[in-house]
């Protein structure tokens, strides 16, 4: 399938697909439809913005070569010829964009469970974790407040590195909110695994922290991430990683995955991830 009219004209022939989606995007495709606009574009995919004060507030619809964010809507079909500001919308179980009409026929959790996993078992996993290249806010005094903070349960430390870190850098998502994505999911999934009640909390407080004003405070694609990562939503990549630190797969290759997403963003995350495996083991008896 081919499209080429612009998304503003109002004469176009409907194009029908179906796509597999995100349980994170199910409250606002099941919601009342709302108009939306095309934020951004690129050759692998299109950003919606939706007004609305639901998250994910941005959808990423994707074709298969696309890094499959939490917030995603995959279509096995290509994409239509859209620009940026052109109208969408999203709601009543449809996508709307230019002369495509978009059903969900499937979804994939973006959380899944890891289920238990023992505090020694998982500091033998972390001894193989590498220092991610190209790191970056590698040095930075914030990160570094953030994770000796995590590390000793101090959590006036760990919310003022926090806030400190929402926002900074550059890009669709700065390296400040990939760190805290790549902590929150980590805290979430190998704190529970492990059963690190005390991590977990303070994923419930940094998650507050992190998402209260983080529409005004970064980008609308990096605001959705940060809400996603709080639920401890994240892209495979990410998720693989946390498997094989949990003994499941292969750690390395996972890790190179990870590595390899994004100009920085890939290296932030795995930054984030090592913050949260050392919390948990320091949180819960393991260092």
């Amino acid at each position: 399938m081919t499209v080429t009219t612009h998304a503003r004209s109002t004469h176009v022939r409907r194009a029908h697909a179906t796509g597999a989606a995100s349980t994170a995007v199910r409250p606002v495709l099941h919601a009342q439809r709302r108009p939306a606009r095309v934020l951004a574009v690129f050759p692998y995919g299109v950003y919606l913005e939706i007004r609305t004060d639901q998250e994910p507030s941005v959808i990423a619809l994707i074709t298969g070569r696309a890094t499959r964010l939490p917030n995603s809507v995959l279509l096995a079909e290509p994409l239509p010829t859209v620009e940026v500001d052109d109208d969408a919308s999203v709601g009543d179980r449809a996508i709307e964009l230019g002369p495509l009409t978009l059903g969900v026929r499937r979804w994939w959790d973006p959380a899944p469970q890891l289920g238990p996993l023992t505090a020694g078992a998982l500091a033998a996993s972390a001894a193989l974790l590498t220092r991610p290249p190209n790191a970056g806010l590698a040095g930075n005094a914030s990160v570094d407040l953030l994770a000796s903070s995590c590390a000793r349960g101090w959590l006036l430390g760990a919310v003022t590195a926090a806030e400190q870190l929402v926002g900074l850098g550059p890009g669709l998502t700065p390296s400040g909110d990939d760190v805290l994505a790549g902590l929150l999911v980590t805290l979430r999934h190998l704190g529970a695994a492990t059963g690190a009640e005390r991590a977990v909390r303070l994923a419930g407080w940094l998650a507050a922290t992190v998402t209260y004003d983080a529409r005004t405070r970064t980008t609308p694609i990096s605001a959705t991430l940060l809400h996603c990562a709080a639920r401890g939503q994240a892209s495979p990549e990410v998720i693989d990683v946390l498997r094989a630190l949990a003994g499941r797969q292969a750690l390395r290759p996972a890790l190179c995955r990870l590595h390899g997403l994004g100009h920085t963003s890939g290296s932030d995350l795995a930054q984030g991830v090592g913050i949260g495996v050392e919390t948990v083991l320091a949180l819960g008896g393991a260092r």
